[in-house]
């Protein structure tokens, strides 16, 4: 199978996987947050950054360094397994000893047993990442897509009845913990790989050289995420943060099902054509116009239908989040390409300069954060839109150097884009706020309307002006 092929083969089970498991993720996440409160969501999203950085650390960015490395042994894939299932117990031993810490710090001594009994999914998942990361090189998301999926449900399903019987915030715990369970299992029979009794110093050294430095990046990159999060969790009450997790998560249904799909596809891809800059260059751009082309639209719609869309499907007990969604919506409309621009730098082999690049921005963020910290939640949220739209300018000087593709030329690509995602955006905010609020519609009228509205126009003024990614889509996807 070519290149091209085999690609968008990639892509379309990659979007049927991260679809399918939105979809039935953001089902069940409806239901929940009809029967829990909150504060609930609040106090499992005070434990994120913990989770977060377990994971990462039992991992050590070896994952990655597989899915790379040309011409792997087993040895290859049995080192890094045993190293990640060490990793990933003394990853959890640390976390049990430090929840006493943690509970002190959010003052809620429910999170000490939460932070212990949520933590064994590092060790649940350490038995599975070696055979994932062996699916995502052979490009066989077909595969990942039937073992992910009913994990998924099924786990949903168990979270579910265990809200309905009153188990409250554990409700969450057991469910995130079965979903590891299962999919550990179907990896194990789905994946045909075992591992073997070996440990090879050459081939983890080989590995850890590049994967320490991921490691790391991965790190200032959680603590980057999770920073509002630990201010909002120490400073605000845990509904506060219950409205801010659940504003994130549904503002970055589009952000993660576009980005992680194709992400997860182009890695592997970029890779294997890292030797030909002027074809990486070629490709990246039509990505990233494609990309934004339908990412951008979509956020900037859901920022203008917030209040409708949460009212409908949250009911008016979450109508404090929606404030927050707005803003952070606009903030992921640059975080795709921003992952695409520390890929280029992936496959580069250049996790020198990522660490180096990532430790910069996390310092100015940090800094804004701490000075922002006097305004407010709404101060929190103000900079984190203008640190997203920094991060780029930052990543893609430094990834344009590497194929040519400098900062001026990218924007020159993607402003059309944007500008128009803008104007259309306004133009139905006013028609919103001026007529279609003011004639108590139904909630779900007023989403299908605006969508009917934002769509026609953005897709005709896309056609008229014949930006790249329409034509592109056109003449690549539709065959004209």
């Amino acid at each position: 199978m070519s290149l091209i092929n085999k690609t968008l083969s990639g892509l379309f089970w990659t979007f049927i996987q991260q679809f399918s498991v939105q979809i039935i993720g953001f089902i069940v996440t409806i239901i929940l947050a009809r029967i829990l409160m909150p504060q609930e969501f609040g106090l499992i999203a005070m434990l994120s950054v913990f989770i977060s950085i377990g994971n990462t650390l039992l991992d050590s960015g070896l994952a990655s360094s597989l899915i790379r490395t040309p011409d792997l042994s087993q040895n290859d894939y049995s080192t890094v397994f045993f190293f990640n299932l060490a990793g990933s117990v003394i990853a959890y031993g640390i976390l049990y000893f430090l929840a006493p810490i943690v509970a002190n710090f959010y003052n809620h001594d429910i999170l000490k047993s939460i932070l212990r009994i949520y933590g064994i999914g590092f060790i649940i998942n350490a038995f599975y990442s070696v055979q994932n990361a062996r699916l995502t090189r052979e490009m066989n998301f077909k595969m990942q897509m039937t073992i992910q999926i009913p994990s998924v449900f099924i786990g949903g399903i168990l979270g579910v009845v265990l809200a309905l019987t009153g188990y409250g915030v554990w409700s969450l715990v057991y469910m995130s913990l079965f979903q590891s369970f299962l999919s550990t299992v179907m990896h194990w029979i789905y994946s045909g790989w075992r591992p073997t009794l070996v440990f090879d110093k050459a081939s983890f050294k080989r590995h850890f050289q590049f994967g320490y430095k991921m490691t790391l990046t991965s790190l200032l990159e959680i603590l980057y995420k999770n920073i509002h999060i630990l201010i909002i969790g120490k400073f605000y009450s845990a509904m506060q943060l219950g409205f801010y997790s659940r504003a994130e998560s549904v503002s970055q249904l589009p952000v993660s099902n576009i980005s992680s799909a194709i992400n997860k596809v182009t890695y592997p891809m970029f890779a294997s054509i890292v030797d030909d800059d002027l074809k990486l260059k070629r490709i990246y751009k039509t990505l990233m116009q494609q990309v934004l082309f339908w990412n951008a639209p979509i956020l900037i719609f859901l920022s203008i239908i917030g209040e409708p869309l949460f009212l409908f499907l949250f009911t008016d007990k979450w109508i404090q989040a929606v404030p927050y969604f707005q803003i952070l919506c606009l903030s992921g409309i640059m975080y795709p390409l921003n992952s695409y621009n520390l890929n280029i730098m992936k496959v580069k082999g250049r996790s020198d300069l990522i660490l180096k690049l990532e430790s910069i921005k996390k310092a100015i963020c940090v800094i804004g954060v701490l000075a922002v910290i006097p305004f407010g939640i709404y101060g929190l949220l103000y900079f984190q839109l203008i640190f997203s739209f920094l991060s780029y300018y930052i990543n893609s000087i430094y990834s344009g150097n590497l194929i040519d593709y400098s900062f001026s030329e990218q924007m020159i690509d993607i402003m059309p884009t944007i500008l128009t995602s803008l104007l259309i955006g306004m133009i139905c905010y006013l028609f919103d706020h001026l007529f279609f609020k003011t004639l108590s519609m139904l909630n779900i009228t007023r989403i299908i309307v605006n969508g009917l509205m934002f769509f026609l126009l953005y897709i005709g003024s896309s056609s008229l002006f014949r930006l790249a990614p329409i034509l592109d889509f056109k003449q690549l996807i539709l065959k004209k």
